[in-house]
């Protein structure tokens, strides 16, 4: 298939993109480079793809809706899956309006693109971030989502209401995947298993909020390709369901305490922790824990990787990385 990946240079589209490309299909990978975090780790990124000749890197910024609606028309895209999105919860307190133009907006920009170019199949991303305060684990899919408490999971539950609302007036067939703490080499920088390894290596003190008592449903990105891949090419059609539009958890389905994660990445990168105790700050949650048995009825999927796996082959990426 002729297939567009946005967010091809953050960290899971990076890797959706490479699958796609050796699994056969043509890739054509969207990116705006901001500088959210280091644009230079996003360019380094590409060039883990770069050189596949089934991939072709456009720089490109979704709120540009024209030139979006051109390269739909140009490209004819059979499946698009939109993984580029604003990231962040804590940053969303402090730049909001980076969200709408980019959640939701750009999200705008690839529905109307799929309406008017009789795209296939539209898999999107969400977050694990709209369960809010749903205090019943593990999430599963048929839970209330009508409780953010950030802006951030407020734009990734629009995101699938704007998708219902494409498949119900259009017929589109979209599918919105909630990802659970992603991570892994050549991960966000933002997120806290990344930050708490840069502390560590600079000899600084690390913010664990919550006192530590908090817990993750951490996922390794091999885990979270898989099942990406796995839903972008899946022909199951569930024709109980009026509306070809599904949301499915992609998590690890085991949570890990914060605590642990800390000592693992102490444990692989060589150093020890300052450790600084924090209250619970505004837009975090306690606990995620996701409940992955309907994407496994339909797609087979079966995260394998445990948490002490995936923290070592981050370190063995991370050490290697920076010392070059």
């Amino acid at each position: 298939m002729k297939i567009l990946v946005t967010g091809a240079a953050g960290f899971i589209g990076n890797f959706v993109a490479e699958r796609l490309c050796h699994d056969g299909h043509e890739v054509i990978g969207l990116d705006n480079l901001n500088d959210y975090y280091d644009p230079q780790l996003k360019l380094d990124r590409l060039k883990r793809v770069e050189h596949l000749e089934s991939f072709r890197f456009i720089k490109m910024d979704l709120a540009d809706q024209v030139g979006v609606a051109k390269l739909f028309v140009e490209e004819k895209f059979q499946l698009v899956i939109h993984l580029a999105a604003q990231a962040g919860v804590r940053y969303s307190l402090e730049n909001p309006m980076a969200y709408i133009d980019s959640n939701i907006v750009g999200t705008m920009t690839i529905l109307e693109g799929c309406r008017h170019n009789n795209v296939e199949h539209l898999v999107y991303a969400s977050s694990s971030s709209v369960y809010g305060m749903n205090k019943k684990t593990p999430f599963s899919e048929g839970d209330r989502v009508d409780s953010p408490v950030s802006l951030y999971a407020a734009t990734k539950k629009s995101n699938e209401l704007m998708a219902h609302t494409y498949s119900h007036l259009y017929g589109i067939r979209t599918t919105g995947l909630r990802f659970f703490t992603v991570y892994g080499p050549w991960g966000r920088p933002d997120m806290a298993y990344f930050k708490f390894a840069d502390a560590i290596r600079g000899g600084k003190s690390i913010d664990i909020y919550n006192n530590g008592n908090m817990e993750r449903d951490f996922t390794y990105i091999d885990d979270i390709v898989d099942g990406v891949a796995a839903v972008a090419t899946n022909k199951v059609n569930r024709e109980r369901r009026i509306i070809p539009h599904y949301v499915y958890n992609l998590g690890n389905s085991r949570p890990e305490h914060l605590l642990d994660m800390v000592d693992i990445l102490e444990k692989n990168l060589g150093l020890k922790a300052h450790r600084n105790y924090l209250p619970m700050q505004p837009g975090d949650v306690h606990s995620t824990f996701s409940d992955v048995s309907t994407a496994h009825a339909d797609f087979g999927y079966s995260p394998s990787t445990t948490l002490e796996k995936g923290l070592e082959a981050f370190s063995i990426w991370y050490k290697s990385f920076y010392s070059a």
